[in-house]
């Protein structure tokens, strides 16, 4: 019996063994198990990439500049102060020119829309500029601005509605629809009106019916139905006198990164803060923008300051600490900002003042047209890494001209006037076209033409 036991409790034992390392097995493939990927089953939708055909090249010029209240009867009553005078080219053949009606300018000449077809594929490329000068007991100065596509959202920078200021928002559509429009005003009082701008036509707005109250308000143009183009044209009156005229393009966006070439700073024999301006809108957030300031041709930083910038509210900072000079301005933000910069050539009779805009980066060849007017000049600013040497050529045939422009640091270049040159960097670079003369001064950025198509994927 003895002997039984002692088999039967050996058995027991082996079974208890077994179990335990069986167990332990489970619970170590378990752990294995839950550690491990795990067997999927994944449909991946059908797609397809597909690349947009571009559409013909369309641009809008601005027509007739105009004056407001000469008829003291008809105080609201606009009629052409001066003809603009016009140049264009396109990459393939002559741009086809059509004729908008501006409704509400009594006896206004037509405002141009330009428009080429696309060839192979290909969008073709537009150069096209106005240009006028106005010398009246009410206005006087010079002023110029390029012929842009329509867009459906765009900015104005520089309004104002100070004593002597006659600011007016110009809106072309260039559609076959009419177009709903709203302008939204950021300054000291907030608001919001809406127009209608009729199919082919053009509508002019005093700044001060809709931003009364704001004296550097800035206006946001949204557009339903039919993209519009939005100029900026200004006048300043001091006294009885007329102390020039602007015409400001428009932005497209807000930018972290705002490039400015080409700010002419003038002697400031009257003491004004106003001569030379710097304003900034960061819409929709608080943030603070490093502002540097370099010298045409230079590396080296000239003057560098920070601005905080309380969200929607309009801020200026006077560069009068700056000697007189050209230069080009920086400002690096925490979120996307609006800039520019106001210059004026004094304040006696005979003076000009313009407002130069950030120029967007350029990459690929784009046409610059250079319109009546004073010696212009071309300037070039490069923020990379890398110098880069941009070929400047005029279309209508000539000697052709490769401009290095430094890492860093900026160029320039004299160009004609009524002439219409092609403009092709090596790598990424910010151009401004910059006429002055003494009473005469206008500037604006130059922009990249019609955008490369990227291929997109299609879910069907």
């Amino acid at each position: 019996m003895t002997g039984n036991r002692a088999i039967r409790v050996a058995a027991t034992s082996a079974r208890l063994l077994t179990g335990a390392v069986v167990a332990a097995a489970c619970a170590v493939g378990m752990v294995v198990a839950v550690a491990a990927p795990w067997p999927t089953i994944a449909h991946d939708p059908a797609q397809a990439q597909v690349t947009p055909q571009p559409g013909d090249t369309v641009v809008v010029c601005n027509g007739d500049f105009r004056a407001l209240g000469r008829d003291s009867s008809n105080p609201l009553q606009m009629v052409p102060a001066a003809s603009a005078r016009f140049i264009s080219d396109a990459s393939s053949g002559s741009p086809e020119v059509s004729p908008l009606t501006p409704a509400d300018l009594q006896g206004g000449g037509e405002v141009r829309r330009l428009s080429a077809a696309v060839e192979d594929g290909t969008a073709p490329l537009i150069g096209a500029s106005e240009s006028v000068t106005v010398s009246a007991d009410d206005l006087a100065g010079f002023a110029a601005a390029p012929c842009r596509p329509a867009a459906s959202e765009s900015w104005l920078l520089g309004g104002t509605v100070a004593i002597g200021s006659q600011d007016l928002v110009v809106l072309t559509n260039p559609g076959a629809v009419p177009s709903t429009v709203t302008l939204t005003v950021y300054g000291t009082v907030r608001g919001t009106s809406t127009s209608i701008v009729p199919a082919g036509g053009q509508l002019a707005i005093p700044l001060s019916s809709i931003a009364s109250g704001s004296e550097a308000p800035v206006v946001k143009i949204s557009a339903e139905g039919a993209p519009v183009r939005a100029v900026l044209q200004s006048s300043l009156t001091q006294t009885l006198d007329p102390i020039g005229i602007d015409l400001q393009d428009s932005l497209t966006a807000p930018q972290q990164h705002p490039v400015i070439p080409g700010v002419q700073l003038f002697p400031d024999e009257s003491d004004d803060s106003a001569a030379a301006i710097l304003r900034l809108l960061s819409p929709g957030a608080d943030t603070t923008a490093h502002v540097t300031v370099r010298e045409l041709g230079q590396s080296r930083v000239a003057s560098s300051f920070d601005v905080d910038l309380t969200a929607d509210a309009p801020t200026q900072v006077g560069l009068s600490n700056l000697d007189p000079g050209l230069y080009t301005v920086y400002v690096d933000a925490g979120s996307s900002v609006l800039a520019g910069v106001r210059v004026q050539d004094g304040v006696a009779p005979g003076s000009d003042f313009s407002w130069v805009l950030p120029a967007p980066e350029i990459a690929d060849e784009v046409l610059v047209a250079v319109p009546a007017g004073p010696s212009a000049t071309l300037y070039l600013a490069n923020d990379g890494e890398s110098d880069v040497t941009v070929a400047l050529a005029p279309t209508s045939g000539g000697e052709a001209q490769n401009i290095t422009v430094p890492a860093g640091s900026s160029a320039s270049a004299e160009v004609d006037v009524r002439a219409v040159y092609s403009l092709d960097p090596s790598g990424p670079v910010h151009a401004e076209v910059a006429m002055t003369a003494k009473g005469a001064l206008a500037a604006w950025p130059v922009w990249p033409g019609a955008a490369a198509q990227q291929s997109i994927v299609v879910y069907p």
